[in-house]
């Protein structure tokens, strides 16, 4: 994974309008941070101020990191549009992760990622009540 310093943009897959899901709390860190910040959620229009998008294949350019806030199954159904957009590397936040998973996503040549996104820049979810 690259260095934190040299990333500007994510996609949050799964982002939440719930400020009690860790999707809404990713959104609101990397909106602390300053990063360019695609929340994907098809039943959402905006979240925290942001335009939402209904998939990864809708976004305007490639992210420099994805985030996925979704069940292990849900995820295991989109990897044909992560694999489309160009993903390499997709991080599992905790919960979001499966075995099944994680080798589907290695058959389709995308790196599971297992950590949590907030954690990964040095914030804590708790600070986002």
């Amino acid at each position: 994974m690259a260095k934190a310093e040299q990333l500007n943009s994510i996609a949050i897959i799964g982002a939440s309008k719930n400020h009690e899901k860790f999707g809404n709390k990713c959104v609101r860190a990397y909106k602390k941070l300053g990063w360019k910040i695609f929340p994907v959620n098809p039943k959402e229009k905006e979240i925290e101020g942001l335009h939402c998008f209904p998939s990864i294949l809708a976004l305007p350019e490639k992210p420099s990191l994805v985030s996925v806030y979704l069940p292990p199954a849900v995820t295991i159904s989109i990897i044909p549009e992560l694999k489309k957009s160009g993903v390499k590397e997709a991080i599992l936040n905790p919960g979001a992760e499966s075995k099944e998973l994680i080798e589907a996503l290695k058959a389709a040549g995308i790196n599971a990622v297992l950590v949590c996104s907030i954690r990964l820049q040095g914030l804590k979810p708790e600070d986002f009540p």
